[in-house]
């Protein structure tokens, strides 16, 4: 599986994201995130990204249905990998277009980002 997403609190959730990133896979863990949401708002998103090949070629990834339901959901965003996914990271998680703020860490920098999100 390229997703797999943990909840470690109730305010946090862990993603981490490796291998070619399939529509399907993305949809599940977010439902699955979604689900374990308790409230209206205030939830913190880690995404780590090792080893990651791409996202599937597929029409769905224009499908904002998540976005649109759970914009207001998430208070941050943290996404942690290889610098040279930035701009393509922050553009598939919306920066700048959502309400809540999202940052790009390197590798080394995991704990940072934890911290950031606290």
């Amino acid at each position: 599986m390229s997703v797999t997403v943990v909840q470690e609190s109730d305010s946090l959730n862990v993603m981490r994201v490796s291998g070619v990133l399939k529509k399907s896979e993305m949809d599940a863990a977010q439902k699955k995130a979604a689900a374990e949401w308790k409230g209206s708002g205030g939830h913190k998103v880690l995404v780590i990204i090792e080893n990651f090949a791409g996202w599937e070629k597929s029409e769905d990834w224009n499908d904002m249905t998540f976005y649109i339901e759970h914009r207001e959901k998430i208070a941050k965003i943290a996404i942690v990998g290889d610098p040279k996914l930035e701009a393509e990271m922050m553009m598939f998680a919306g920066a700048g277009f959502r309400p809540s703020p999202v940052r790009y860490f390197s590798p080394n920098q995991l704990e940072q980002a934890r911290q950031w999100l606290a």
